[in-house]
């Protein structure tokens, strides 16, 4: 039986990698960058999806490595592969509808959860300057199912994002710039879309129906009013099922014995 580990012996890191890894489901096929989602899904994989196939983006596919690669291209995560390719393969297997979820992060998303990580303000003359996309739109658009982890500020929470680099659920169709559904502008290449924000406040879901995000459990400490306010968009709280769940004792012995014990992505909390 599982036991839920105390406020003090986690740190929001934990939590969010097992709010991630919560989303992967047994027999899936996941993609993931380098970060916080990797240990996610190994995590998974050594818990209650041990079937899983983990595709690392620079192209191992299959990988099993004993404890977490410092990145996608870390040698490490080629042991126990089926294949170790490259970048064109990866994406390919994507292309071709094969991926079942994909892990992503973003700097804005909007309540119809398009991303951005290209630019704050106009893309000509932007104040920021982002990442760029890297394979966030592709990995977007060609999985089932998506999953942003995000950090959770106003600014990030916003009514349009500066640039859609990840379409979300409701885009603008060109060249008339109306939001359309986005079963009706990809066709027959619709497969999914946006599934979960999991952020440092909350995670949020989506209706797949008019494309709206809502509030689905909170992070122990925050309540749904208080996270409303850090939205520039009215959120819907209206369908909170209560508090995300902790981790558990022995996903924190997981995480922190054998998958990430030097701490490369998640901090050990230090106990008084």
């Amino acid at each position: 039986m599982s036991v839920y580990a105390s406020p003090e012996e986690y740190g929001l890191a934990d939590l969010l990698c097992c709010a991630a890894s919560h989303e992967v489901l047994d027999n899936e096929i996941v993609f993931a960058g380098t970060g916080l989602p990797m240990v996610a899904i190994m995590l998974a994989q050594q818990t209650h999806a041990p079937n899983l196939k983990l595709i690392f983006e620079a192209g191992t596919l299959d990988g099993r490595p004993p404890e977490i690669p410092t990145s996608v291209g870390d040698a490490r995560c080629e042991m126990g592969a089926s294949r170790s390719s490259g970048l064109y393969d990866a994406f390919s297997i994507a292309q071709r509808g094969y991926v079942d979820l994909g892990f992503l992060g973003g700097a804005e998303v909007d309540r119809y959860g398009n991303v951005n990580t290209t630019c704050i303000g106009d893309y000509l003359n932007p104040e920021l300057r982002l990442t760029g996309s890297g394979g966030n739109p592709d990995i977007n658009s060609f999985a089932s199912r998506t999953v942003f982890i995000m950090v959770h500020e106003k600014r990030r929470f916003v009514e349009n994002v500066s640039y859609i680099t990840s379409p979300g659920w409701r885009v603008k169709k060109w060249p008339g710039g109306e939001f359309v559904h986005r079963r009706e502008l990809y066709g027959a290449a619709y497969r999914g879309g946006p599934s979960a924000i999991i952020s440092t406040l909350g995670v949020f879901r989506f209706d797949e129906q008019d494309g709206h995000m809502y509030l689905d459990t909170c992070h122990p400490g925050a309540t749904p009013d208080a996270i409303k306010t850090q939205c520039q968009f009215d959120l819907d709280i209206s369908r909170v099922k209560g508090e995300t769940p902790p981790p558990t004792t022995d996903e924190l012995r997981l995480v922190h014995e054998l998958l990430d014990p030097d701490e490369i992505f998640i901090p050990k909390t230090k106990k008084s």
